[in-house]
């Protein structure tokens, strides 16, 4: 079908929805003028032209927040004899009664922005939803690219008309349909280093795509579901100013307890894995009761160090306010009791719910909640198997006899691991999930989130030392022999480093150990091999409580911390002081073990900032490996965690929980979650995953893993095979020095995606930690290192010139070009970094001639292979070439002597172009300095420039626009990644 034959076939589909196909709406005024009809219905009022016109001036914003608020909620505005008007845009108390009209290739022209949109939808004359329609196959997220691109247009419609009001948008190509929220830019911006759009495809109930176009307008785009996807089921994020929306299997989770609350039908459980955004979802569901009239209060319980910690942050993140900081048992109390409707949703923790209810406590809490006892009480618990749950569940239940509650659990605990807690050689009971809460409600499982790249895949290498007698499964090796295993292994595990690892040790003389062994092991290493570049160790365990209420509730779910801190406690104290001295003398921090959470939240905190790259944080302040024994190993997220040592005995919901802590999407260059077992513990893996993978057991292993390293290597072969057949079919040989012969930007294009597609399998054996010799072989023989090096370098230089193309549009880029989808992120490295390269370089003129390791040309080959030189790849080649070996520069010399280099050449490109178009080098010297100085491009002073050539006003306009297509380049390689404010008007 051609893009007009699938645009009148969604119409008509939604025609048969009740839309009204509104073929007269085609811009602006029309636009304006349905909204205005809409507006004075709705409200029973008739606005004059002069108010309408004040009304828009008031509405229309750049601002997407304020506009998705504004959409939300009643206002009011001063009409012209001053009396004042409430109104809402559309009827916000029942979504379904607005009017739903469909609109098509509406063109809006602003100042300098000539849009057509393909189909939007209005929701009382306001547009709330663009559908943008591909019929090329081409990547979601090259589409979402597209929609980011014209966004980012001066002057576009989508900040200076009521197109400011989009909720989400649509991309399709009729069998494949995605959406996304709407957002601010910082919010909106595609960027390929290190996040994309959150982007999602609509699913049933049991998670099955709904991705055909027609079956998608037919689930997702009916009137009532579309205004429920918008009022209900889209979050405002009003300390971030962004807009959320919720994945499907969330919306589902948060129906059900509404209807089972609604139905008054008992308890019930939503399994929804770690990773799925479970907090939102139970939040959802407890605001949402906020309207029943049956249930006189809802109650969501925490437990008190997740509130301490990140989920008080996320509530207030959903709903200013909501959760105040430390409110005692008092307050909660005084809350229970209240009449006021902002008391109706109450967030708590476990721990005041227990003391409320304790009939001994001196304030008589439980006498004067009396009251509320028979009560339609609803808890919902956000983990549902805290050490804590136990003691308090049976005080609620005798308390609250119609109460009905529910719970939330990533790993529910069925007949097989009920019996199993996390702490080695100790045995202590859970009832199961079903005993507690009757029924399971929903569920999304690890399959589910891994199939919907929600999370990742693990890659388990379940580690055998060499020798005669190996330890059996289970038992544990010589500590020695498995910190020179991480040491050798660490850098292929972690990208590079540009990831980090926790090391899980089984008990805390084991951590404190292995924290002293990896000080001494790096030390010995560094004397031997001054190149050695030690990882940053850090470790972390809970100290002696004694009498500490922090302490003691931080150890309630760290079982093994607890029992370990009871023998000779002294010992264990004196050991995490020397392990908190130097963390504080390789940080430059002060923490002591009397102010222990703030030692531990900086822990975290730095394993969270390992984002690279990240020029506010070397990698001297990150932590590579940090050593644990309970802590972090549950509910602790990072997206730049990808790595799990482990030398401790795991199972079933233990072993998922710290198998989950690797798995965080980031993107192509996290490939899965790596998993280092160093007590080959293969059957606990294969019971937890057949336990945990709901319904597809059969197949659960070939889903949560990832592929062999022989099946991977086969897949990476294949993919370089098909590489060299193109360059075979365009009469090439297949070598890096031939690519710039392709014809034509189709087998430009054709290539990049060929070769894209090679490095994105390699980067995934890369970091394969079982990859034996023969295996490097084989890979060496596929692709040998130095071809692929400069297959990196090519790629990048055709990348480059195709995406100036693509960023300038119209007849300059053809629609292959349009459709490219360039990944620079697979092509720069963790650790070649700028000073990386600047310490190379001294150590290449400090060698003696025919010694040095490095030859020029394979200096300049490391620079030109990685994506974060694209700007400067010229300039430090062209720099290596000046450089004499034997002259024994240091570092701080070759670094003046580059930036001297630089700015030489930056002056003769000046003086090149003042030359060309007849102007005077020092003016525009002054002109581009004055430009770089404050940031800020000012057309004024470019008039200022031209002046003595004394212009017609035509030609002096087609003399800036010449001028300027020759500094624009210069002038962006000068801000070295800034953004030149004004700049955009130009290009």
């Amino acid at each position: 079908m051609t893009e007009p034959q699938i645009e009148q076939a969604l119409i008509e589909k939604l025609g048969d929805l009740k839309y009204s196909y509104r073929q007269d709406i085609r811009d602006r005024a029309t636009l304006e003028q349905n909204f205005r009809e809409k507006f004075d219905s709705l409200n029973r009022v008739h606005l004059t032209d002069a108010e309408f016109a004040r009304l828009l001036e008031r509405l229309v914003t750049p601002d997407v927040f304020v506009a998705a608020r504004h959409l939300r909620e009643n206002s009011s505005f001063e009409r012209d004899d001053g009396t004042p008007l409430f109104y809402t845009l559309v009827n916000i108390k029942d979504w379904c009664k607005n009017t739903f009209e469909v609109v098509n290739q509406l063109r809006i022209n602003t100042d300098s922005s000539h849009h057509r949109y393909d189909v939007i939808l209005l929701i009382n004359g306001v547009p709330v939803v663009q559908i943008e329609l591909k019929t090329l196959t081409i990547s979601p997220r090259r589409a979402m690219q597209q929609i980011v691109d014209y966004k980012n247009d001066p002057g576009n419609g989508y900040g200076k008309t009521l197109l400011c009001f989009l909720q989400m948008f649509i991309v399709s190509n009729r069998s494949d349909t995605w959406y996304f929220a709407n957002n601010n830019s910082r919010h909106f911006s595609f960027n390929a280093d290190e996040r994309f759009l959150p982007l999602y495809q609509f699913a049933d109930k049991d998670n099955k795509k709904i991705t055909h176009l027609d079956s998608f307008a037919e689930t997702f785009l009916a009137k009532c579901t579309l205004g429920q996807m918008i009022s209900r089921y889209m979050v405002l994020v009003a300390s971030e100013q962004k807009l959320m929306m919720m994945r499907p299997y969330q919306i589902y989770a948060v129906k059900a307890i509404v209807e089972c609350i609604h139905q008054n039908c008992g308890n019930g459980y939503i399994w929804h894995t770690t990773g799925s955004g479970k907090t939102l979802t139970s939040f959802k569901a407890s605001t949402l009761l906020k309207d029943n009239p049956d249930i006189e209060k809802c109650l969501f319980v925490v437990d008190r160090k997740d509130l301490d910690r990140q989920t008080r942050e996320e509530f207030n993140k959903f709903q200013e306010g909501c959760v105040e900081e430390n409110t005692n048992t008092e307050t909660l109390v005084q809350r229970l009791l209240s009449d006021d409707y902002a008391d109706k949703v109450i967030v708590t923790t476990i721990q005041k719910l227990g003391l409320a209810l304790d009939g001994g406590n001196k304030r008589n809490y439980k006498q004067r909640l009396e009251p509320l006892s028979k009560k339609r009480i609803v808890f919902i618990f956000d983990e549902c198997h805290r050490s804590q749950f136990g003691d308090n569940h049976k005080a609620i239940k005798e308390f609250f006899p119609n109460a009905q509650l529910f719970g939330f659990t990533g790993t529910p605990i069925f007949e097989q691991n009920a019996s199993y807690q996390q702490f080695e050689g100790e045995q202590g009971s859970h009832k199961t999930t079903e005993d507690i809460f009757q029924k399971e409600l929903h569920a999304y499982t690890i399959t589910d989130a891994i199939e919907d790249r929600n999370v990742l895949r693990f890659h388990i290498d379940y580690y055998k030392p060499e020798g005669k007698n190996p330890p059996k499964p289970g038992e544990a090796l010589a500590k020695k022999a498995i910190v020179e295993a991480v040491l050798s292994k660490h850098d292929a595990a972690t990208g590079g480093r540009k990831f980090n690892a926790i090391l899980a040790t089984s008990s805390i003389n084991d951590a404190i150990e292995y924290h002293r062994l990896f000080k001494k092991i790096q030390a010995e290493k560094q004397t031997e091999d001054s190149t050695f570049q030690p990882l940053n160790i850090a470790c972390v365990f809970s100290p002696p409580a004694e009498g500490n209420k922090d302490v003691q509730q931080i150890q309630e779910d760290l079982p093994q911390e607890k029992a370990d801190n009871q023998v000779a406690p002294d010992e264990k104290k004196a050991a995490l002081k020397v392990i908190v001295a130097d963390y504080n003398t390789r940080y430059g921090t002060n923490h002591d073990i009397n102010t222990f959470d703030l030692y531990y939240q900086d822990v975290q905190k730095r394993i969270k900032d390992q984002q690279y790259p990240n020029q506010d944080l070397p990698h001297a302040h990150k932590i590579d490996v940090v050593i644990v024994v309970d802590m972090l190993l549950t509910g602790f997220d990072s997206k730049y965690l990808n790595t799990l040592y482990v030398d401790k005995n795991l199972k079933y919901h233990g072993l998922i929980q710290a198998f989950s802590r690797t798995n965080r999407v980031l993107n192509d260059t996290k490939p899965y979650g790596n998993v280092l077992d160093f007590r080959q513990q293969k059957k606990a893996v294969d019971d937890a995953i057949k336990l945990f993978s709901g319904e597809f057991q059969e197949k659960a292993k070939e889903i949560w893993l990832v592929d062999s390293a022989t099946i991977a290597i086969a897949k990476f072969e294949k993919a370089v095979k098909t590489l060299d057949q193109f360059m075979q079919s365009q009469g090439l040989a297949a070598a890096p020095e031939e690519v710039p012969n392709l014809k034509g930007d189709a087998a430009r294009g054709q290539f990049l995606n060929l070769f894209k597609e090679v490095q994105r399998l390699k980067t995934q054996i890369d970091q394969y930690t079982d990859l034996t010799l023969e295996n490097k072989e084989v890979i060496d023989r596929v692709i040998p290192p130095e071809q692929l090096q400069a297959f990196r370098g090519v790629y990048l230089d055709t990348a480059q010139r195709l995406k100036s193309q693509q960023d300038k549009g119209g007849s300059a880029s053809s629609s292959e070009v349009q459709q490219l989808d360039f990944e620079f992120v697979l092509f720069a490295s963790a650790v070649i970094d700028y000073d990386y390269i600047m310490g190379l370089l001294a150590r290449y003129t400090q060698e003696k001639p025919g010694k040095q390791k490095m030859s020029r040309e394979e200096l300049i080959g490391l620079i030109l292979s990685d994506a974060k030189f694209m700007d400067d790849r010229e300039d430090i080649a062209a720099y290596i070439n000046t450089l004499q070996v034997g002259k024994g520069l240091d570092e701080k010399a070759i670094r003046r002597g580059y930036e001297a280099f630089k700015a030489e050449k930056s002056s003769r490109e000046l003086a090149d172009i003042a030359t060309k178009h007849g102007l005077e080098a020092a003016a525009l010297q002054a002109f581009v300095d004055g430009i770089l100085r404050r940031m800020i491009f000012d057309g004024e002073q470019l008039s200022d420039l031209l002046a003595p050539l004394e212009l017609g006003w035509k030609a002096r306009t087609k003399k800036e626009l010449a001028l300027m297509e020759d500094l624009i380049p210069l002038l962006h390689k000068l801000a070295q990644g800034q953004e030149i404010s004004g700049l955009v008007a130009y290009e």
